[in-house]
């Protein structure tokens, strides 16, 4: 019993850590504002950034990359010390080493949920890109960088933040093959990546439409009034 409470434990820490409303605490923090109310609605950094400005963003970025990165970093220390708790006849470091990633995987889907369907924000958040990203930076730095540098380049070229992420979840997906990470891992990565292409379905649309605002261009936040 005690060891499926732990296992519970586990994952709600890692979908609080992922609830942290960076964006939302932000606007309220600078502006006395609610980050929902203003340009795309979202809590993540690109609204931070139209809505808040430039530092804001920078800062609100770098917190939800590392809420992904703690969040991997806590269940591999977190599960190694609890599987062996286990009560499986005898557990093994076998044992453990083959449960660890299953756990690990948990953690990083519960720290993606967090970001995007905040419990402090009514269930909604931003879009989960950022902490993707720290997510795939904790579990495999080859992967991650590779993202990253798929997203750097697009937003160069384009100047469009979630046509950066959108290929960079791509992106991302592909490399996990590539490496040959473990198959908890690649599941990680599908659904995770699957996860923020989802929460992008509207600017799918907009960009469908060619009506995705690009970097620089005004939103419908309080700077679009200036």
């Amino acid at each position: 019993m005690a060891f499926w409470l732990g296992n519970a434990i586990g994952l709600v820490i890692a979908y609080l850590l992922g609830s942290i409303p960076t964006g939302y605490l932000a606007g309220q923090l600078l502006r006395g504002l609610d980050i929902r109310e203003h340009g795309s609605k979202s809590t993540g950094a690109t609204n931070v950034l139209r809505t808040l400005g430039k530092w804001p963003a920078l800062v609100v970025l770098l917190i939800d990359v590392l809420k992904g990165v703690a969040a991997i970093v806590f269940a591999r220390w977190f599960y190694a010390w609890l599987l062996p708790q286990a009560p499986f006849p005898s557990p093994t470091a076998i044992d453990v080493h083959a449960l660890l990633p299953w756990a690990v995987c948990l953690s990083g889907l519960a720290v993606l949920l967090g970001h995007g369907r905040s419990i402090w924000l009514n269930f909604t958040g931003g879009k989960s890109a950022a902490t993707g990203l720290g997510v795939l930076l904790a579990i495999s730095l080859p992967t991650g960088l590779g993202a990253l540098a798929v997203w750097g380049v697009v937003l160069a070229i384009f100047r469009i933040v979630s046509l950066s992420s959108i290929l960079a979840a791509l992106t991302a997906i592909a490399l996990v093959f590539c490496f040959g990470l473990p198959l908890p891992y690649r599941l990680l990565v599908i659904a995770g990546g699957m996860y923020v292409i989802v929460r992008h379905r509207a600017n799918i649309l907009r960009l469908f439409s060619g009506s995705e605002p690009r970097l620089g261009q005004s939103g419908s936040g309080p700077k679009a009034a200036q």
